[in-house]
């Protein structure tokens, strides 16, 4: 079993171990074979996340490994391009150097946590999801919210990132829209929706991060059926901000956030 000995402990391992295997779940639909990934803040500057090559569903202890994430922050915002760099510093990232190989999406990962405040962080490919980003209607995802539970569990605004190649290019293509969604908006988005790829959810805990996953693949499901019956008709802004801060759904809100 890794050796996390960070602030998550045992409690945070068990939490990130069940969130992987409840998004693995097939009858999920979010990720097959060795799809999707997540990772969850150990302490000050580090991270456990899923090992390259492990399935979701079946995932054990020893397929996370621990990881530095300045460092990986640091290559992302750097010249690097060269992919055996890109490689050798997720070796280096390592806590032990025996662990298993990162994931390649611990560059983003580690954006995540560090540049963006997220604790837990899920990253899936919904079948839902995905059958809108790999059309030419994805920017519908991003045009408004549709209901009220929407903006409770994944806020006003979310993220759509064009396809890049997933590694480095896509962490720092997410990077410049992370750090201008920050700019407008004054806090993170919880939902980054990657064009031909899926998604990441940043989250306050591993139940937060499963509700808003949850949440995002039910919008797409509705998005698709009123695309398919015709033109879809959104909240407006004052509508939408009316939700986001009424002290009963902020109440729901912070529910659904904590692992309590």
């Amino acid at each position: 079993m890794t050796d996390v000995t960070g602030e998550t402990g045992e409690t945070g391992t068990a939490e990130l171990l069940d969130l992987t295997r409840t998004l693995g779940q097939p009858e999920r639909d979010l990720v097959v074979l060795a799809e999707g990934n997540t990772a969850m803040r150990t302490g000050d500057g580090s991270m456990l996340v899923k090992a390259s090559g492990s399935r979701m569903g079946t995932a054990t202890p020893t397929d996370f490994v621990e990881v530095a994430t300045r460092p990986l922050v640091e290559l992302v915002t750097s010249a690097v391009t060269d992919d055996r760099a890109v490689n050798r510093a997720l070796l280096d990232a390592r806590h032990d150097p025996d662990a298993p190989t990162p994931s390649m999406e611990a560059l983003l990962h580690a954006l995540c946590v560090e540049e963006a405040g997220a604790d837990v962080v899920a990253h899936t490919h919904p079948v839902a999801l995905n059958s809108i980003l790999c059309s030419d209607q994805a920017g519908e995802l991003v045009a408004g919210p549709l209901f009220p539970d929407q903006v409770v569990v994944m806020g006003r605004h979310q993220v759509l990132v064009p396809y890049a190649d997933p590694g480095l290019a896509l962490a720092r293509a997410v990077r410049t829209r992370l750090l201008r969604h920050l700019d407008e908006h004054g806090q993170p988005p919880k939902v980054v929706y990657l064009a031909n790829h899926g998604i990441f959810v940043l989250a306050a805990s591993a139940k937060d991060a499963l509700a808003t996953t949850e949440m995002t693949v039910k919008t797409a499901r509705i998005l698709s059926g009123a695309l398919a019956v015709g033109k879809p008709t959104r909240l407006d802004q004052e509508q939408a901000e009316r939700i986001d801060t009424r002290p009963d759904e902020l109440h729901r809100r912070r529910r659904l956030e904590t692992n309590a």
